[in-house]
């Protein structure tokens, strides 16, 4: 599998996401699953004797402007689960400007994913990127479609360049490999 691919070549940790699309109505946070389901024991790190750190990440994927009141409850007032609390990495993936201003203004996330293999619906703006950077959000680039296609590539490095440009590189990469 991945995971232990990504254990053989010296992670020293790793992330199992589970994904939430806002499309589909009624979606429930569910609990994550424990580490220990999965592996009844962690692998050791190559070239080390500390054992992997497996993390529990959601990643809210939203693309209508409606969906801001629910994400706000889920997000802000955690109201709506309790489950929410029990993930290591909250993400948001914005699909339109007024969703990414939002996520970097006032959510309470860890991460914003953006998908830059795409022509973008919005430019990145100046004052919300930088109000996520105080906030100690980070920006997550999913270029892995890129390696395949230079339409995407091109894409890719041009959306990087501007993002990268704003937000003094508080950037990091997701892998599009399920478990």
């Amino acid at each position: 599998s991945y995971c232990v691919f990504a254990f053989s070549v010296g992670y020293s940790a790793v992330a199992l996401n589970h994904v939430i699309d806002f499309k589909e109505k009624k979606q429930e946070i569910v609990k994550p699953v424990s580490p220990s389901e999965l592996f009844p024991s962690l692998p050791i790190v190559q070239g080390t004797s500390k054992r992997i750190k497996v993390l529990t990440r959601l990643t809210l994927v939203v693309s209508d402007p409606s969906h801001c009141n629910l994400l706000a409850s889920i997000l802000i007032y955690q109201s709506t689960s309790a489950n929410i609390r029990l993930y290591d990495i909250i993400a948001v993936y914005p699909k339109t400007e007024k969703l990414f201003h939002i996520a970097c203004t006032t959510l309470d996330v860890d991460l914003v994913c953006i998908n830059v293999t795409e022509k973008l619906p919005f430019y990145f703006r100046r004052p919300p990127v930088n109000m996520a950077i105080d906030r100690g959000i980070y920006f997550e680039l999913l270029y892995t479609p890129a390696i395949k296609d230079s339409t995407m590539r091109r894409y890719t490095i041009s959306n990087a360049i501007s993002l990268m440009q704003i937000c003094k590189g508080k950037v990091s990469s997701q892998s599009e490999n399920k478990l």
